[in-house]
């Protein structure tokens, strides 16, 4: 292995360490040295990767919406064909790495921590899902593959379904994910 290549090793494992001690014990209560001791690693290295813990939740929340966006921007097709892909890709993600489910964790915690970092929460707000979501539901609305309701309504049904699947999965990871197909019934026209 390269020593570019046990770098950034060192700082997955870091940011793994990080998102499980931010998701157990909270933003507020994390100590550095918490984070230094999961990952196996002296405080002082912990800083020559990321220079506060701020820095380091920041990295993960910055993942934890980017991951999401990329993936959803990948997705070419009808809009229900982009519901059913994000759900299927996203279940695949959350069933094979438990680093994905946990995220989805993370970022609910973090959009309702008042104790966030001012840099989290413009990172936060930057976050275009839930709005691109919105217009590929009334594009389905309009063309007969999405049923008819709130466009708003109906995209915090389908990604409520998402984040309560991904939350239980990061709890419990030998349970079964449900069949993505299962989701897409909540937005999905019925004849």
């Amino acid at each position: 292995m390269s020593r570019t290549e046990q770098k950034e090793k060192r700082r997955e494992e870091i940011l793994a360490a990080g998102l499980n001690l931010f998701i157990r014990k909270g933003y507020s209560a994390t100590k550095t040295l918490d984070i230094s001791q999961a990952a196996g690693i002296s405080e002082g290295l912990l800083f020559h990767y990321f220079e506060t813990k701020e820095k380091l939740y920041e990295e993960l929340i910055k993942l934890g919406i980017s991951g999401p966006q990329n993936l959803l921007n990948n997705i070419k097709g009808e809009p229900l064909e982009f519901f059913q892909t994000a759900a299927k890709e996203i279940f695949h993600y959350i069933e094979t790495m438990p680093f994905a489910a946990k995220m989805f964790v993370l970022m609910k915690q973090a959009g309702c921590n008042d104790a966030a970092p001012e840099s989290v929460k413009k990172i936060l707000a930057s976050n275009t899902i839930f709005a691109v979501s919105v217009e590929k539901i009334k594009e389905g609305q309009k063309n007969g593959a999405i049923r008819q309701g709130d466009p708003t309504a109906l995209s915090f049904a389908y990604w409520g379904a998402v984040q309560g699947i991904a939350e239980h999965a990061a709890l419990f990871p030998d349970n079964p994910i449900p069949n993505s197909e299962w989701i897409i019934d909540i937005i999905k026209r019925r004849d």
